[in-house]
């Protein structure tokens, strides 16, 4: 067994993104549910996939996506884990509340790295903002290196979730997206900017990382994640953003739906 103590958290990096607004192109995803393929489009130099496995409750809500930068940003392509369906993540911001079947998506895998570090961009999305920040309709997203959350803000600014990242808490690391004026054709409300997770020391042995989204309080609204196509590596991205296709993967699934009529909808359901 690993011991965690001996393994040190590099501090989370905030990644540029480049955004523009009018994009009229939609996002392209496939559903899929083989896991080592999945496991194998994030793979990065420096990285070894050993085993993949992957554990989902929802009805096409995995796959992968490409041409997020056609929706306004730089990322491209990459795996889109959902607690609904991935077509809830295509725009335009036009639905009063998306929701697809399940509340949870978990990819897990098995890894060695022959760098003892380790590095991965995403970005993370949800139909409960603006409206449902501070309830108790929490969606999370989680990055488990052997057993410990990587998916935390810079500076000690805590986990990645819907009353944690807002307008209003950590602002400089949300984008927001309403319905009907978001300049991203993506439909989630809003999502976090790229962000980076990375560890060092972590030896030669084998690895665990779980990729974990899922709903909070209730099952309705989708929330997702954007995983950045070929960044799980052992070594950082040259610039600190791969290349400019993956970027618009992670925001597209990402945009949410409609602000203030989602909470008729949810309650409604």
């Amino acid at each position: 067994m690993k011991k965690l103590a001996k393994i040190a958290f590099a501090a989370p990096v905030v990644l540029a993104m480049s955004v523009s607004g009018g994009a009229n192109a939609a996002l392209n995803v496939s559903p899929t549910t083989d896991a080592t393929a999945l496991a194998n489009a994030l793979a990065g130099s420096g990285v070894t996939i050993l085993t993949a496995t992957l554990t989902t409750n929802t009805t096409s809500g995995v796959g992968t996506f490409s041409g997020g930068s056609s929706t306004g940003f730089s990322i491209d392509s990459g795996v889109l884990l959902t607690t609904g369906t991935l077509a809830n993540a295509i725009g335009p911001n036009n639905s009063t509340g998306a929701s697809g079947d399940g509340n949870i998506a978990r990819l897990d895998f098995t890894f060695t790295t022959t760098t003892g570090s380790l590095f991965f961009n995403y970005v993370f999305g949800s139909e409960e903002y603006n409206e449902f920040v501070g309830s108790s309709f929490n969606d999370s997203f989680q990055l488990l290196l052997n057993g410990t959350n990587i998916a935390v803000l810079p500076g000690g600014g805590g986990e990645v979730t819907i009353n944690n990242v807002n307008l209003g808490s950590n602002a400089a690391f949300f984008v927001d997206n309403p319905q009907g004026t978001g300049p991203y054709n993506l439909q989630y409300d809003g999502f976090t900017t790229l962000l980076q997770a990375s560890a060092t020391g972590l030896g030669t042995g084998v690895n665990t990382f779980s990729f974990i989204i899922q709903d909070i309080g209730d099952s309705s609204l989708d929330s997702g994640v954007f995983l950045q196509a070929n960044t799980f590596g052992g070594e950082a991205p040259p610039t600190g953003v791969p290349e400019p296709g993956s970027l618009a993967l992670l925001a597209a699934g990402l945009l949410g739906l409609g602000a203030s009529r989602r909470a008729k909808a949810r309650r409604a359901g």
